[in-house]
């Protein structure tokens, strides 16, 4: 059976793009487009990972990825976060150190290197 992984940002082209890289490796995919409806999402159909925006409108990747590990249900499913955070915010709460806070599984930097965010969703899956 094929892997069901939930793609999560804010920017529909990185969602697409990150989709149809994944679907292309014989992945099914979920896409949502901030955090509150990723929450849905994952309450509908559990994902096998969740590969998460950090800037988000509504509710952003560290709060939905700590959420997801604070919960019994949830803990278990691997979180990789997408940020730009580091080389282009500078003065938010949106940090590395913040990012470490939320137990996520992993980080890739944005802009994505579609070959290097397989080896890592491949790692989980």
């Amino acid at each position: 059976m094929a892997p069901y992984i939930l793609v999560v940002d804010d920017e529909p082209d990185i969602v697409e793009t990150v989709a149809l890289m994944l679907e292309s490796k014989g992945c099914e995919v979920g896409r949502a487009y901030d955090g509150i409806e990723a929450g849905e999402s994952i309450k509908e159909r559990r994902p096998d990972l969740v590969v998460l925006d950090v800037m988000m409108p509504r509710k952003d990747g560290y709060v939905l990825c700590s959420e997801l590990k604070a919960s019994e249900d949830t803990r278990d499913i691997p979180v990789i976060l997408l940020t730009a955070v580091g080389d282009k915010v500078t003065s938010s709460r949106y940090s590395h150190a913040d990012g470490m806070s939320t137990e996520a599984d992993d980080y890739i930097p944005k802009p994505i290197e579609t070959e290097h965010l397989w080896n890592v969703v491949s790692d989980f899956i």
